[in-house]
């Protein structure tokens, strides 16, 4: 018997490769002989990174970069096969690296995920992957931009020389993109996102996700109409329009910088996962793939990641059951889309109690589904 693990993060309690143990623990109690395919998933958010590093010629890598807040800070990122790099935003400008008290985006930068993406081009690289989950930011992607090559000028037509930040939005008068790194032209990026956010508006970067950022409501709106602005720059001395495109909103609207200044594509993030680590032949020979999140909902048919795992997994006849900390009442539909079932692993526990043990519960989940499994076809 073989079973693939391929569940994305449990955001906040555990990563994708911990779930991925957590399930393996469970189910070597019920016979430490089955074989198991150790396969972490990402959307495009956290982990994304580590997901790809069971790639076909992926090589991690550590650059000392600026953090969200612009202090210096060690992320990973990996290459593949030499010329593809992987990038993950929260690596670099990530929510998860800040303390409570710290979060706020009106002064927090992508400017190390830019550098990151340079440094991908000084080595190299003509194609780079950047995972857009995860941001502490909502900076429109300017930060990244500088790092790139892009200049902000300010009202009294000078530089603006220090990391763009959520209030400088507002700040710019002139963008120049003359100085832009040469090799920029020359490379692809492929913005991995699963949100349909625009840049502004009431489903944009800054209403819809600037407060789980620490964003106040007065910050929110001075957020949005930054955003507005810098966009009605890109518009009347770029020529680019990019402020309703679906997905522009992507963390913090990094993804509309990136469409702006690197011409990126924006893709959904588990596809290029997927792809890169070859899940499509690595589950054709399994007889249960187990897949699994923080929670499952109605919204988890738009491209989400186990849902993906168990269409691929379906192309093969292979049966998807889903883990995960919590379902709504809508996520029966899942079930009429591909999913064998699903379960919550804190069933009858309080919140917090599952977050601080969530390894031990999923490791019990794994263990009764694989067992229960096993039982009816009489393994």
């Amino acid at each position: 018997m073989k079973i693939m693990l391929a569940p994305d993060s449990f955001k906040d309690s555990l990563s994708a490769h911990a779930a991925v143990r957590a399930m393996a623990v469970g189910i070597a109690r019920i016979d430490p002989t089955i074989r198991i395919d150790h396969c972490p998933i990402s959307d495009g958010g956290e982990g994304f990174v580590a997901a790809m590093a069971s790639a076909s010629g992926c090589e991690l890598q550590r650059t000392t970069v600026a953090g969200p807040l612009g202090e210096p800070t060690d992320a990973v990122w990996a290459t593949l096969s030499g010329e593809v790099a992987a990038i993950e935003t929260a690596a670099a400008s990530g929510l998860e690296q800040l303390a409570p008290e710290q979060r706020n985006p009106m002064h927090t930068t992508t400017l190390g995920t830019g550098e990151l993406i340079a440094e991908a081009l000084r080595r190299g690289c003509r194609r780079v992957l950047v995972g857009l989950g995860g941001s502490a930011t909502t900076d429109g992607g300017t930060g990244m931009a500088q790092a790139l090559g892009v200049r902000f000028y300010d009202p009294g037509g000078e530089l603006i020389a220090r990391p763009m930040c959520g209030r400088l939005l507002n700040h710019i008068t002139r963008i120049d993109i003359d100085n832009v790194l040469p090799d920029l032209a020359a490379t692809h990026i492929d913005a991995a996102c699963d949100v349909r956010n625009p840049l502004t508006g009431l489903d944009g970067a800054a209403v819809i996700y600037g407060p789980q950022k620490g964003a106040t409501p007065e910050q929110v709106a001075q957020l949005d109409d930054g955003l507005r602005h810098f966009a009605r720059l890109l518009r009347d001395q770029l020529d680019i329009d990019i402020e309703h495109l679906p997905g522009a909103g992507a963390a913090g609207g990094l993804a509309a910088g990136l469409l702006a200044f690197g011409h990126a594509v924006l893709v959904p993030g588990i596809g290029i996962v997927l792809d890169a680590v070859e899940f499509d032949s690595r589950v054709a020979d399994c007889d249960l793939c187990l897949t699994g999140e923080g929670r499952l909902d109605g919204q988890s048919l738009s491209g989400k990641a186990v849902m993906q795992v168990a269409e691929g997994a379906g192309l093969h006849g292979v049966p998807t059951v889903a883990l995960v900390g919590s379902a709504s009442d809508d996520a029966r539909i899942c079930l009429d889309q591909g999913l064998a079932a699903y379960h919550g692993i804190a069933d009858g526990h309080p919140r917090e109690y599952a977050m601080r043990h969530a390894a031990e519960l999923l490791a019990d989940k794994a263990e009764a589904v694989v067992q229960e499994w096993r039982d009816q076809r009489g393994a």
